[in-house]
């Protein structure tokens, strides 16, 4: 416990770092030195009337030429027909996706093409298409231009003023006019930046259909380039959408040209800030965090009603409980902020993340005691035993440091994927690693049975702890393995199911094991023979968990055999 407390206030000084650059669905990622082929950006789930705005703020790539016909650079807009497949994966997996020209699935692509040529973004318009583009678009762009040129080459005497009448007054008026003239040079200057500034600002509105082609206007300012746009999302075409960035170049075996990439992306659906799949999810925590409470509070008031029976662990499984639905509580908290604001607030942000850390130490401590048997058919842990502990808690700790960088890290970043391996290889090797105690516990159990002459008792307590054993595997493997293929089957917003499949399965699991191990005089870790010669030496008293750690010791006093009580 010492070392999971330790744990925790490592891990809050950490994520209070984390949490200064997260900003959650407004996403910004700066990335320096970039190699990677392909960086994703975002995934996010589009109601109606739901907007996407990209504002590419800096992009910096090599300026060697490179023919960008055949390696382009640029984004794509794919819809996924499952949550973390996109629609063009069938169609070319070792061709560039900003390459393709044909595109035989109806899902929506949108390729966005950045020409540094001729300073434009070509847009390629490939699925069914029922969206809304706004942004610069190059024609608007080049006419203003155009027009600013062609007024900065008027006449000098048609802009500064009336046209002389007569080469008599030009002499005479030949200082004025120089001067005339110095004023009108600063006037066009003027006017020119005034009309290209206006110009830049004009946006067109592009109804997206299959097929159509269009141009948007590409900045360059010291040797760095940028562009925006603007989605609008129809009825038609809500969905699962992914944004990704393409440097096509590095898939040239033994390229790896860097590049520098500033981007900002911030989505919105009609109610929030929050993805389809998520809006419901500040509801069904607050939810569960009361069902939790609850089953806490019809716990503590079982160990009371039984409290001559209830042992230390019975009071850890409260905890345990209390902390879950504490979690719960600062975890709908936290997304109802993110959906109002686009990010969480820190105060709430940090309290949940402690709360889940604390959550996750307590479970695996506690599912490791109940599966050793402490307190239950014993009060000491072997050395092995001890071991598992000195494995389980800080790996526990690693596992929620991952998740917390995982939550304050934008998808885009190398760091995310490397941390995700972390917290999925960690998590596998924690839930394998509870197992081990409650296999140690029913081999010893089935060794006593066939040893000591009290088979009938072990014989229940090896039935119990098998079904725990179940209980545990069952749990694992619907929460890590089926819960998540289950996720990837469902349509983008009922994804949700997912977390709330995950809660009721932990629910049912709390329920079963405070069932199996309750405090109460008729369970088989409370049955002791009734015959004293059955009792040996040093034997542990379980009658109750008042008398815990209270030992029978025999004493020979002038021939006669005496029994007393005393505490270890």
């Amino acid at each position: 416990m010492a070392a999971a407390h330790r744990g925790a206030v490592a891990a809050g000084y950490l994520l209070l770092l984390l949490l200064t650059g997260c900003n959650a669905r407004i996403h910004k990622l700066t990335l320096k030195n970039e190699t990677r082929v392909a960086v994703d950006l975002n995934n996010f789930g589009f109601y109606a009337n739901g907007t996407l705005e990209v504002n590419l703020v800096s992009l910096r790539i090599p300026e060697q030429l490179v023919n960008y016909s055949v390696h382009p650079v640029g984004f794509t807009l794919s819809r996924s027909r499952v949550n973390g497949v996109l629609s063009y994966t069938a169609e070319e997996t070792e061709t560039c996706p900003l390459t393709l020209t044909k595109f035989t699935n109806n899902e929506p692509l949108i390729l966005f093409l950045i020409d540094i040529d001729n300073l434009s973004v070509n847009v390629k318009v490939m699925g069914d298409q029922d969206n809304v583009l706004i942004a610069k678009s190059k024609a608007e762009v080049s006419k203003g231009v155009r027009t600013a040129r062609d007024t900065s080459a008027l006449p000098a005497a048609t802009i500064g003023g009336e046209k002389p009448s007569s080469s008599e007054d030009n002499a005479a008026q030949e200082p004025e006019t120089k001067l005339n003239k110095q004023e009108v040079d600063s006037v066009v200057l003027e006017k020119t930046v005034q009309t290209a500034v206006e110009a830049a600002k004009v946006e067109e509105t592009f109804q997206l259909e299959k097929t159509k082609q269009m141009s948007l206007s590409l900045d360059k300012v010291n040797g760095s380039y940028s562009f925006s746009f603007h989605m609008v999302f129809s009825l038609l075409a809500e969905g699962l959408y992914t944004l990704k960035f393409h440097y096509c170049q590095n898939r040239v075996p033994g390229v790896k040209k860097p590049y520098s990439l500033s981007v900002e992306v911030t989505e919105h659906n009609p109610d929030g800030y929050l993805s389809a799949a998520e809006i419901p999810l500040s509801r069904l925590y607050i939810g569960m965090a009361g069902v939790f409470f609850t089953a806490a509070m019809v716990w503590v008031y079982t160990l009371m009603k039984h409290r001559y029976s209830v042992f230390k662990i019975h009071w850890l499984m409260a905890a345990l409980a209390f902390t879950k639905s504490v979690s719960l509580v600062f975890h709908s908290i936290n997304y109802h902020f993110i959906n109002t604001e686009g990010h969480p607030i820190e105060g709430w942000a940090v309290m949940y993340y402690i709360t889940h850390l604390l959550k996750g130490a307590l479970l695996f401590i506690t599912l490791a005691l109940i599966g050793t048997g402490w307190a239950f058919v014993k009060y000491i842990l072997s050395d092995k035993e001890k071991k598992i502990f000195m494995i389980v808690i800080p790996l526990q700790v690693l596992a929620n440091v991952a998740f917390i960088i995982i939550e304050s890290t934008e998808e885009g970043s190398s760091e995310y994927y490397l941390w995700k391996e972390i917290l999925f290889l960690v998590d596998l090797i924690c839930c394998g690693a509870i197992l081990f105690p409650v296999v140690w516990s029913i081999r010893h159990l089935q060794e006593a049975s066939s040893t000591d002459g009290k088979a009938a008792m072990n014989l229940e307590k090896l039935k119990l702890f098998r079904h725990y054993y179940v209980m545990i595997v069952c749990y694992i493997y619907f929460t890590r393995i089926i819960a998540i293929l289950l996720k990837v089957t469902m349509p983008f917003q009922w994804q949700w199911c997912y977390e709330f499949l995950v809660e009721v399965s932990t629910l049912i699991f709390f329920v079963l094991t405070g069932y199996k191990f309750r405090p109460a005089s008729n369970n088989p870790y409370l049955q002791l023979p009734l015959d004293e010669e059955d009792v040996e030496m040093d034997e542990v008293v379980t009658e109750s968990g008042a008398l815990e750690g209270i030992s029978k010791v025999k004493k020979t006093c002038n021939g006669r055999e005496h029994q007393r009580e005393s505490t270890l």
